[in-house]
């Protein structure tokens, strides 16, 4: 260990504290908001602080750009994805703050792991080792004799407080404010976990390290590669260039079959089995055909390695290409049959969850065939994907998914369009405040063609008294978002309908 390690210990460890104090006063018992994204920036400051030699860098203001486009989704909104996107960007902040990160994307993806993994155990491994860095400055170790000599001043210096305490009636006094009770009182475990979590987080930042379990794993491994067996004569006719090409040949015949028959059934109108409704053909093959198209990538994967003999082949490539681009058509097909399926029933977070992994997927199978014709490394692969990956999940922090729900199925309701199913008003309140508008309407729309329904009524005073609480959340700044800054300008606009007996505090979904 460097001799200028203990004192950068001591300022890591100053900071901790103060940035847990920070915490402590931004999240502990209050709604969170922007103070998200204010502590992380905070956070972000105290990095750099701790690494000034990365200021003389002159391409160092890219960073903190980068950083701060990373963070702005804790600005629109406060959500797990946002949280996740801030810590990912915070952590390949701290390492590269720290001159820790290797180029790559593959690389970073790798790092960031290593470090996310051996983040909370970081603090303790430090604090064992604080003793060692304390010897490093020439401070003598503490030993029980040096505690020991404090017993009996102490002792004795208590009985003679008391003794001035029954003498003196001022002593007695201020004695008497000490409530012990009172002090223990106000130690909550909670808190103390609270605190403990976070100056785990914040001294991982404050000192990025990756974990050297993978370097020591590697020096205790044989330096020599241990030979391959050759193939045996099996083997080069299971997964040999023959194999692989008949393969491709079964497998296109039945992507193709598989095609034709959504091509007929479910694009071309022609009329089904009896028992079999089209909600039900859509349904029944979204989930399965992406797992088909995950399988055949595998597939794809394992037969044409990069300067393998079966990717020299002209007509195994061509093959290949057809057949990805089945599979690219196959994910299409059931992004329209979930398409369908959703447009009889009703939106959810899942499904929609379901739409953006089927784009993911078809986006990296067409990765797959862009690796195949440039001839590209499986690192680039991987990158690519990660990329994209990345920007999706970044663009996602931006779309106020709850909104779009509510929008839809209230929209394509039976009660809105005279056809699909009912209004599910239970899973509308437990979308949350973003609902609210999309409510609005639909209870509008009843009012003009219902008049006494009691469930209506009860829908409406459960919606007001909703409203009412979240704009008493929503009073304290800790909780503002733009998102919600936004949508109180909506409700606003519509104003909250009077009705004393259901302003009182509110939780959506209960």
């Amino acid at each position: 260990m460097k001799t200028s390690l203990a004192p950068s210990y001591c300022r890591r460890a100053g900071a901790s504290v103060l940035l847990a104090a920070l915490a402590d006063f931004l999240f502990y018992g209050q709604p969170v908001g922007i103070t998200a994204f204010i502590f992380a920036v905070v956070l972000a400051a105290a990095v750099v602080a701790m690494h000034p030699a990365a200021l003389s860098d002159a391409r160092v203001w890219f960073k903190p750009a980068a950083l701060f486009a990373a963070l702005l989704p804790l600005i629109e909104n406060v959500s797990l994805l946002s949280v996740l996107v801030a810590i990912v960007a915070l952590a390949v902040f701290a390492l590269s703050i720290a001159g820790r990160l290797r180029a790559g994307l593959a690389r970073i993806a790798n790092q960031l792991f290593l470090f996310l993994l051996a983040a909370p155990f970081r603090f303790g491994r430090d604090f064992f080792r604080w003793r060692k860095a304390a010897r490093e400055l020439g401070q003598r170790r503490f030993r029980l004799a040096a505690i020991v000599v404090w017993v009996m001043p102490l002792t004795l210096g208590v009985v003679f407080l008391a003794l001035f305490g029954a003498a003196n009636p001022i002593i007695d006094h201020w004695l008497s404010l000490i409530d012990l009770n009172a002090l223990l009182e106000k130690i909550e475990v909670a808190r103390l976990v609270f605190w403990l979590l976070f100056l785990a987080g914040i001294w991982a930042f404050l000192r990025p390290r990756l974990p050297r379990f993978v370097s020591r794993l590697r020096r205790l491994l044989p330096a020599a590669p241990v030979a391959r067996p050759a193939k045996t004569a099996a083997e080069d006719i299971l997964f040999g260039k023959a194999a692989i090409l008949r393969a491709l040949i079964v497998f296109n015949a039945l992507f193709a079959l598989q095609t034709a028959l959504d091509a007929t059934y479910l694009w071309g109108g022609v009329a089904l089995p009896d028992g079999l409704t089209y909600a039900a053909y859509a349904h029944r093959g979204a989930y399965p055909l992406i797992v088909t198209a995950l399988l055949a990538a595998g597939f794809v994967l394992a037969a044409l390695k990069p300067g393998s003999e079966t990717s020299a082949d002209p007509l195994i490539r061509r093959l290949v290409y057809l057949w990805v681009a089945q599979n690219i058509v196959l994910v299409v097909s059931s992004m329209l049959r979930l398409d369908l399926y959703v447009g009889i029933y009703a939106l959810t977070y899942l499904r929609i969850a379901t739409f953006i992994w089927m784009g993911l997927v078809a986006a990296g199978l067409a990765l797959i065939v862009a690796r195949i014709a440039l001839r590209k490394s499986s690192e680039w692969l991987l990158s690519a994907n990660l990329l994209t990956l990345s920007t999706t999940l970044y663009a996602c922090c931006f779309v106020n998914f709850a909104a779009l729900i509510a929008n839809f199925n209230v929209d394509h309701s039976l009660e809105m369009t005279g056809k699909g199913v009912p209004l599910d008003t239970l899973y509308l309140q437990d979308l949350g405040p973003s609902g609210f508008p999309a409510l609005d309407r639909y209870l509008d729309h009843r009012r003009s063609s219902v008049t006494g329904d009691i469930e209506l009524q009860d829908l409406a005073a459960t919606r007001r008294g909703s409203e009412s609480w979240y704009r008493a959340t929503l009073n304290r700044w800790r909780a503002w978002s733009f998102r919600d800054w936004r949508l109180l300008r909506t409700l606003d606009k519509r104003g909250l309908p009077a009705n004393p007996a259901v302003n009182q505090p509110y939780a959506p979904g209960h």
